[in-house]
């Protein structure tokens, strides 16, 4: 990093950004706002978020109808954020909980996980170009044996072999042509 006071603050100004985009994507899921969620993606973006990877058109309307349909209520909350810039290319990876009062038993369920995100600067706006979401646990009543996040998403690994540490961060292509389901 330049040690100038204008590349300092530019830099602390990208942080926020990319910070701010995170949380209007949880905002959005939570309150069914379409344009917050499609506001932290640009166009062109991939979303592999276990059960559903594509685009981020589809990525809404399968995460409505799923959080819709199971949910009466959720919260997404962000935690742990580390995020390296290189001009207008950064790599972000966010720990989240996710909180939800289920329409049937268990009627309150907590997931951990991360998102993995590569944003892009365009047009002086950064959005997730590139996310994959991992799940660390699911909870008790969901995941008695601490298993279950290992079937439809990417694995979460406590190694290198991480998605944290691809760069820059792409999509499997077995994955995205399994698509969703």
């Amino acid at each position: 990093m330049s040690t100038s006071f204008e590349a300092q603050v530019r830099e602390l100004m990208d942080r926020q950004e990319i910070l701010d985009c995170l949380h209007r994507y949880c905002r959005g899921v939570d309150r069914f706002d379409r344009e917050a969620v499609r506001s932290a993606y640009h166009e062109d973006a991939v979303d592999d978020h276990g059960e559903y990877v594509g685009d981020v058109e589809g990525f809404i309307d399968w995460a409505f109808d799923y959080h819709g349909r199971h949910q009466l209520r959720t919260l997404h909350a962000l935690h742990n954020h580390l995020c390296e810039i290189e001009g207008d290319t950064a790599h972000a990876e966010t720990y989240f909980t996710f909180h939800s009062v289920n329409r049937e038993v268990p009627h309150q369920t907590s997931t951990s996980g991360r998102y993995i995100d590569r944003f892009e600067r365009r047009g002086g706006r950064w959005g997730i170009v590139r996310r994959i979401c991992v799940i660390n646990a699911l909870g008790e009543a969901f995941d008695p044996e601490g298993k279950a996040g290992d079937g439809p998403f990417s694995p979460s690994t406590r190694d290198t072999s991480d998605p944290a540490y691809m760069r820059p961060l792409e999509i499997d292509p077995e994955r995205l042509k399994r698509g969703h389901g």
